[in-house]
């Protein structure tokens, strides 16, 4: 870490606490959209480990669908922490290999356009395929789709639109990588899954933390700083940032922000689709009225 000697306590987390919140936030998620059953893609990562930890308490294992979508450069160490999580907390689990169908898609894309899909490319696919498949479990299930992501990734715009950054709705949204980390602890989360290198699995040896160009220590020192305390340039430079840090950091935060607001609409009506419009809605629904997750 570059930034070890910086200590910033209110990174610190009450594990009792959050738990507690992040339980009942799931009860009256589902509720509210009349739901029983909670369907997500468990990777083996961390925060989906951590994400299926929070629902098994809220809703119970009768409710929870894991789904483990592997691709053929998934690592096994991988696919071996996702099968270990599914038996120590007896999850109700799908696998369903996804080469065939991402291969096939890149296939018809290159043919198309005459450009052999790179990593990246490749790797979104994977991700909106993923999220394909958990939107049609839902459906079958008649459950919402629960996110992973956590607020490091949402801040800096690391995920995949309409793949991990389609849900219903993210438990873990508001805690950053590291809080996520120590949160595992409290949960008695595997060491092994707590300590390994955060990555999203698209190809051999990638890492979040390379991608991303800095540490989620680092990022998440700043980020908080920046973000929760609305510290400005001035104070982020005394507190011992680097200005090219910085500078990197707001200018992903910027570039990204699309990535976590609703598509704008052309406004054209007295009312609009958006925070101007209130409706009736109960804290639950008649069976006649609950639609399908699409």
């Amino acid at each position: 870490m570059l930034y070890s000697s910086i200590i910033i306590p209110g990174l610190e987390i009450d594990a009792k606490t959050t738990h507690k919140t992040l339980v009942e936030f799931v009860k009256v998620q589902m509720s509210k959209a009349g739901r029983k059953k909670a369907v997500f893609g468990l990777s083996g990562g961390l925060d989906s480990v951590v994400l299926s930890y929070v629902l098994i308490e809220a809703l119970g294992s009768d409710n929870v669908l894991a789904a483990i979508l592997p691709y053929q450069s998934t690592s096994p160490g991988s696919l071996e922490d996702a099968e270990n999580i599914r038996s120590i907390l007896r999850l109700e689990c799908v696998t369903i290999d996804i080469t065939a169908i991402v291969d096939e898609c890149s296939k018809a894309l290159s043919s198309a356009t005459g450009r052999e899909a790179d990593k990246v490319r490749l790797g979104n696919m994977m991700a909106r395929q993923r999220m394909v498949l958990l939107y049609d479990l839902s459906a079958v299930t008649g459950g919402l789709v629960v996110g992973t992501s956590n607020k490091t990734e949402l801040l800096l715009g690391y995920g995949t639109l309409h793949g991990d950054l389609a849900f219903a709705f993210d438990p873990l949204g508001d805690l950053y990588k590291t809080q996520v980390r120590s949160y595992a602890r409290y949960l008695g989360v595997p060491e092994n899954i707590v300590t390994k290198p955060p990555s999203a699995d698209f190809w051999a040896g990638q890492t979040d933390e390379a991608d991303l160009g800095f540490t989620y220590d680092d990022l998440d020192k700043l980020l908080y700083l920046m973000v929760d305390e609305r510290r400005n340039r001035q104070d982020l430079l005394k507190a011992g940032f680097d200005p090219d840090f910085i500078d990197a950091v707001k200018s992903r935060i910027r570039r990204n922000k699309f990535k976590t607001n609703m598509p704008t609409i052309a406004r054209l009506q007295n009312r609009g689709i958006g925070g101007d419009y209130r409706y009736w809605r109960s804290t639950t629904l008649p069976k006649t009225q609950v639609q399908s997750g699409r």
